[in-house]
């Protein structure tokens, strides 16, 4: 979906969540969506835990089974990634640095007992961007059990996001985000974070659906996760998010064109290249071509514009 940049404006109210999210660098909302939902996700995606071997290295864990494709393994992920609540905290996150923002990743995660606690880190630093002054990306856990400390619930460090990203060690102790199927635990990329220890007898089963910027590489490549035959069957709103849409000006595109025009297959004539441009950039791009036209009086302006 594209921003609506006014709807950023810092002198618009903001929600208690919102402002708790970019103050304190997480929030949780409880009963953020409805426990039916979430249970009939968990009984799509059991075969599929069953299936799937552990990890393999000590960041994933040993103990650890991970699968992502989500938006094919349940008919109801649709209705969580398009969260009303969810989107309009990642639109106020992160609106300020995209035109649009895009899936990053929807992954389940199983954590057996025996595993160990995750190694503390931050999702932006998948990225070699700048520090302190961008937020990247927001992550969304769903429960699909009980989030316990004794079970290896999200533990997060607060304030630990944005310029306190560069501090060395966190200036605050960790919490422990214990946590109810239906409750979100929204975080910021820039956050410290990592899976507790499962020191119970049971697994702990949860999704992290997270949000970036559209002009980043995803974590989770959309395009091969999702391939046309399979979003082009998919909500238009949710095909977009996957990574099916440009983020103007021109980027990713599909020779010249917006790559949902791969939902019609592979095309065997070529096409005609078409500008995809924020308003301000048509703006200005109309008065240089109008400048340039015999008697055109238009005054040039001078702005950048991609390639």
């Amino acid at each position: 979906m594209i921003i609506n940049q006014a709807s950023l404006d810092a002198a618009l109210p903001r929600s208690a969540a919102s402002r708790e999210l970019m103050a304190q660098g997480y929030t949780i909302l409880r009963g953020a969506a409805p426990a039916e939902l979430i249970a009939g996700i968990s009984e799509d995606l059991g075969p599929r835990f069953e299936a799937t071997p552990f990890c393999e290295g000590g960041f994933y864990g040993a103990r650890t089974k991970r699968f992502g494709r989500l938006l094919i393994r349940s008919p109801l992920m649709t209705d969580l990634v398009m969260n009303p609540a969810i989107l309009g905290l990642a639109e106020r996150a992160l609106g300020n640095w995209c035109d649009r923002i895009q899936l990053n990743l929807a992954q389940a995660i199983e954590l057996h007992p025996g595993a160990l606690a995750q190694f503390p880190h931050r999702d932006q630093d998948m990225w070699q961007g700048a520090l302190g002054e961008v937020e990247y990306l927001i992550n969304v856990m769903w429960p699909l059990t009980r989030f316990t400390e004794e079970n290896g619930a999200t533990i997060i460090w607060p304030h630990s996001h944005g310029v306190e990203a560069l501090v060395e060690q966190p200036r605050e102790a960790p919490i422990v985000a214990e946590a109810e199927p239906g409750d979100a635990i929204v975080f910021l990329g820039s956050t410290l974070h990592g899976a507790g220890e499962n020191r119970s007898a049971s697994v702990r089963r949860g999704i992290i659906v997270s949000y970036c910027l559209g002009w980043l590489k995803p974590y989770e490549n959309q395009w091969l996760a999702y391939p046309p035959e399979i979003a082009r069957t998919f909500p238009p709103e949710v095909s977009a998010l996957a990574g099916y849409a440009q983020h103007r000006p021109n980027l990713g595109n599909f020779e010249g064109q917006c790559p949902s025009v791969l939902f019609g297959g592979y095309p065997d004539h070529p096409l005609a290249a078409v500008d995809a441009l924020r308003p301000d950039q048509q703006l200005l791009l109309a008065d240089y071509v109008i400048a340039q036209q015999p008697g055109g009086e238009g005054q040039r302006r001078r702005g950048p514009l991609a390639a």
